[in-house]
């Protein structure tokens, strides 16, 4: 079997209107209007944007499909509540158009669809965050990877800092926040470090999570993801479920740095991207060089069982009468 990795090749045929319109670049839903992404703004005393105040989550389209589309909207609604949240702002019906409507009034097949609360302002002079009243942003741009198809041929290099992960015991890490400061002083480190990527440690020096990712790697034939201190990411759902039926042993359990660089195959798992192969950690190469078997088998399941309609939701281009927010 050829180590080669493979993605489908779209075969959707509705037409990709981006440049033909003010929305090539992509599409934002901000007061209650569909604008082109560009002009989209964020007011400038929002707690989501002063505090960090805010939740979101990312669904992908491929090939005209929105994927797990459902339970993305089930995930925004978790961390909404458990952020203390008001879904006032929008129904879940209307989220349910309004991403439709970006996607088509863009054109793209494949994108990268973001849906947010923030928390909103309280009036001037109060920091009580009980009188703020909270705000629905969204938007949609092309499709975005974490490591594109070139770089995946070729795996990512990561740097796994000591730098520790916000722990659970102050944020919640089911909640899919903007709390990335961690991440982004992580990520300098790893490019100083020559990686391409970071993933951060917990308390007690075990792996949870990069910045859009969870970690998978087979440590002694059986393939292991960390159990705490991280999100759980809707690919990584997705990999789970595709072990079961390739009969895959996978277990969730914690990893060590010192157990992560004996594995002989690392992946990655997200929405930008899918299954990204790793070809080192800290500078230690992983496995043989190229894209181990159960990585290999897993990406190739994903991306076939993803072209042919697997949890898939065509995006409604040409129904305008349903796309009205």
């Amino acid at each position: 079997m050829s180590n080669k990795l493979v993605w489908p090749a779209p075969t959707s045929d509705v037409p990709d209107r981006s440049e033909e319109s003010a929305f090539q670049k992509g599409s934002a839903y901000v007061d209650g209007k569909i604008i082109p992404i560009e002009e989209a703004k964020v007011p400038l005393l929002d707690w989501g944007f002063l505090r960090s105040d805010a939740c979101q989550d990312t669904v992908s389209v491929w090939d005209g499909s929105f994927f797990r589309l459902t339970d993305h909207l089930d995930r925004f609604e978790r961390s909404v509540q458990r952020l203390r949240m008001d879904t006032a702002p929008v129904t879940r019906s209307n989220i349910h158009r309004i991403v439709h409507k970006l996607v088509a009034v863009c054109g793209f097949r494949d994108a990268y669809v973001q849906i947010i609360m923030t928390r909103g302002r309280p009036p001037i002079g109060s920091r009580d965050l009980r009188l703020c009243s909270n705000s629905f942003q969204a938007f949609c741009v092309p499709y975005m990877w974490i490591a594109n198809p070139e770089k995946q041929e070729i795996g990512m290099a990561v740097h796994v800092s000591r730098r520790v992960r916000i722990p659970p015991q102050s944020v919640d890490p089911l909640v899919k926040h903007y709390h990335w400061l961690d991440f982004e002083m992580g990520l300098f480190e790893a490019y100083e470090n020559g990686a391409d990527t970071v993933v951060l440690t917990d308390l007690d020096g075990n792996i949870t999570e990069g910045p859009g990712f969870n970690v998978f790697a087979v440590i002694d034939g059986v393939l292991r993801t960390p159990s705490f201190g991280m999100l759980d990411g809707m690919t990584r759902r997705t990999v789970m479920e595709l072990c079961n039926e390739l009969n895959l042993d996978v277990t969730q359990e914690t990893i060590s740095l010192e157990r992560l660089l004996i594995a002989s195959e690392i992946f990655l798992t997200t929405t930008a991207g899918g299954i990204i192969p790793v070809s080192s950690v800290n500078g230690t190469g992983i496995g043989f060089g190229s894209v181990g078997e159960q990585t290999r088998r897993i990406h190739r399941s994903y991306w076939d069982k993803r072209s042919s309609g697997w949890y898939g939701e065509p995006v409604a281009y040409a129904q305008k009468a349903l796309l009205e927010p």
